[in-house]
């Protein structure tokens, strides 16, 4: 169903702040088929609140999609937020009233999300440093919150992982040396698993909105939520496709191993090896590698004509580097 959305948010608006509200500077920032972002702001008198809508715009099947819905996600939002960790303040979730579909809205956190920035602009520079321990003592709170029983979360471990992205990879027809030796190593020595715990999922440089002063102002993008290794959000922002250009810099490009896992453990995150966040990296690198490799069959079929669908393909070739380099020094 379509849905002309400016006009549902003005009508949002008078829900939000009052008979004499209106809606103003509405903007959809991101979409792709199914998801969109709009930014908006509500006023009313002399008050003037800046918002973000999330809303899926397509249909949603919650047993073969890996993402939440976004009631889910909502509820995600408040259960971190209760600890510690920094979230957009969570303001509606939409119903059948406001004639959005699936939606929920979040007050505007200012910062910036682009990596390129926040690995190289001169004005994070003096932030820079302290973003690796940020991180890691935000995921020890996302990771000590228990999942809000209505999110009815997802659970997987390494080689549940690796089953999943291999049938991917096999399905495909794709013959690539390196992910099969990726695939064939990892399996080989998958770590024994632990409790599980909630996981952002997709915990990286690219979904942290960083303040030019604070740092972390809020983590974004709870969609793939999901209960697994607390090592699996650890690894994944350091995976060298989230570093910008930085490679020197482990931890999303702007950061040591070191201060991340002091991080975590000085926010109360259980002991974290190495050598296991260096295991879960290398599998964030072959999933993102299969990834690319069906962003490019879906241009090649013409499922999806975007230009930016073969541009990502073409990175399948930076992670199996990335996955020779892990291998050769003794992942």
């Amino acid at each position: 169903m379509d849905v002309d959305v400016p006009e549902a948010l003005s009508r949002l608006a008078v829900r939000l702040a009052g008979p004499g509200a209106r809606l103003e500077n509405a903007q959809r920032l991101t979409g792709g088929a199914s998801m969109e972002t709009w930014a908006f702001e509500v006023v009313r008198g002399h008050a003037r609140e800046a918002l973000i809508l999330r809303r899926r715009a397509g249909a949603f099947d919650p047993e073969s999609s890996r993402s939440t819905s976004l009631a889910a996600e909502a509820a995600l939002i408040r259960a971190v937020a209760a600890h510690g960790a920094p979230a957009p303040p969570l303001v509606h979730l939409c119903d059948a009233a406001d004639g959005l579909g699936e939606a929920h809205v979040t007050r505007r956190v200012a910062g910036e999300t682009l990596g390129r920035k926040i690995v190289g602009d001169p004005r994070f520079e003096a932030v820079r440093p302290r973003l690796a321990r940020q991180c890691g003592e935000i995921l020890a709170r996302i990771h000590a919150t228990p999942a809000p029983p209505q999110a009815q979360l997802k659970t997987a471990d390494a080689l549940a992982e690796l089953g999943r992205y291999e049938e991917i990879y096999r399905a495909s027809g794709a013959e690539r040396p390196v992910l099969e030796l990726a695939f064939q190593h990892l399996r080989a020595h998958a770590p024994e698993p632990r409790p599980p715990v909630l996981l952002h999922g997709d915990f990286r440089n690219g979904n942290l909105m960083i303040d030019a002063e604070k740092g972390v102002a809020a983590v974004l993008d709870w969609e793939l939520s999901h209960l697994g290794d607390p090592a699996e959000d650890l690894g994944w922002i350091c995976v060298n496709s989230w570093r910008f250009g930085r490679p020197d810099r482990p931890v999303g490009g702007f950061g040591a191993y070191e201060d991340l896992l002091a991080g975590y453990a000085a926010a109360g995150g259980e002991p974290i090896a190495l050598a296991r966040l260096r295991y879960w990296q290398a599998l964030g690198s072959l999933k993102w590698g299969v990834m690319c490799l069906m962003m490019y069959a879906s241009w090649a079929t013409g499922a999806a004509p975007s230009v930016e669908r073969p541009m990502i393909g073409r990175r399948v070739s930076e992670t199996e580097i990335d996955l020779l380099n892990l291998l050769e020094a003794g992942l």
